[in-house]
């Protein structure tokens, strides 16, 4: 085996693609590869090629899981053999960090959003603040960087004179499975992801009363979806609109090549969300499924630069509806989606993180 790298997140790995993605990476081309998480009370199992080490932590939730987890990791990688801890967001930083420091080892920083305008985070401004002041003690430090898109990496760059490289966060290539998905004669619309706040989900399931022919499909699990099923009972929508759960990686294309839309609304809650590149632009776009999306610089330069779906920014129930029907009644033509599928692929934005960590 060749180098040791030890990854570390704060979820539970068994949907986390970015960094089941990474890993997998590294593994085949010869790393010896360890990924941290934590365990959940619905964690799934997860069949992995190389070894993972899940955390039961006492605190599940607010700052004290972030302390918590942060003097888990710590630790862990003090104690442990490894030649390179890579980080993956700020929320796991402060114990890789300073673990790197003692030890004097390589630290990598992968950061999938920005973290401390996450909309959990919006009002909540001490905590914010927190979070701030760890990213300004630590990131004017790192010398190995990657993030998922040009605006975050412009953003960082602009303020702490770092350089990210950019690894997007797209599907492997695979051949395209048929859809497992059947409603009879109702066509699909499909959300998968984090239910979590700013998704636009709720903006949906408002205009599903005026929605013709079609069920809302809904993939994952997360933080309102108590409030998004109460919801969807207040308005009597029980039989249009499916939460199905989480689904493995392994399986998830099957599902999502059986929408008709693909969704990716955001909430302008912050630059988080304003500035983001969800995985879920490229899965729809692999699975030949159009989407239907916000109107954010990084989305719209995929969407509208591609023909891969249709723009909005006004969710008033009605006008989303229309905008919805127009697109089941009158698809787009998607099959310059298989083309450029190949170059929107994982099999070549892989090629950038191993130039990196194979000059370390």
């Amino acid at each position: 085996m060749g180098k040791k790298v030890i990854i570390s997140v704060s979820n539970d790995l068994s949907t986390d693609q970015r960094v089941l993605k990474v890993s997998d990476t590294l593994y085949r081309n010869g790393f010896d590869v360890c990924l941290l998480g934590r365990k959940l009370k619905n964690s799934t199992t997860i069949d992995l090629a190389f070894s993972y080490k899940r955390f039961n932590l006492l605190f599940n939730r607010s700052f004290l899981f972030y302390l918590e987890l942060n003097i888990r990791l710590f630790f862990f990688l003090l104690f442990s053999k490894a030649d390179i801890f890579y980080s993956n967001d700020t929320d796991t930083l402060p114990a890789n960090f300073l673990a790197s420091r003692i030890r004097k080892k390589q630290l990598v920083f992968d950061a999938h959003e920005l973290f401390p305008e996450v909309p959990e985070l919006q009002d909540r401004p001490f905590i914010k603040k927190i979070w701030i002041i760890i990213e300004n003690l630590i990131f004017p430090h790192l010398k190995a960087s990657f993030t998922v898109c040009n605006s975050i990496a412009e953003y960082y760059a602009g303020k702490y004179k770092i350089k990210m490289h950019v690894v997007r966060n797209v599907p492997h290539l695979q051949k395209i499975t048929p859809g497992i998905l059947h409603f009879d004669n109702q066509k699909i619309i499909l959300y998968q992801g984090a239910l979590n706040v700013g998704r636009g989900l709720e903006w949906v399931i408002d205009a599903m009363p005026y929605v013709k022919n079609a069920v809302l499909y809904i993939i994952g699990d997360g933080d309102i979806k108590e409030k998004l099923t109460q919801r969807v009972k207040d308005l009597h929508l029980e039989s249009r609109v499916i939460f199905h759960g989480k689904v493995a990686g392994k399986e998830l294309q099957s599902f999502t090549s059986s929408g008709d839309i693909g969704l990716c609304l955001l909430e302008n809650k912050g630059l988080n969300y304003y500035y983001s590149l969800p995985n879920r632009v490229f899965s729809y776009l692999h699975a030949g499924v159009p989407i239907l999306a916000s109107h954010f610089p990084e989305i719209t330069q995929i969407v509208e630069k591609h023909h891969t779906g249709i723009l909005i920014n006004d969710y008033e129930p009605q006008k989303l509806a229309n905008i919805i029907n127009k697109m089941l009644q009158h698809p787009i033509d998607t099959s310059h989606f298989r083309t450029l599928s190949k170059e929107f692929c994982w099999e070549k934005e892989e090629k950038i993180l191993l130039n990196i960590l194979n000059s370390l």
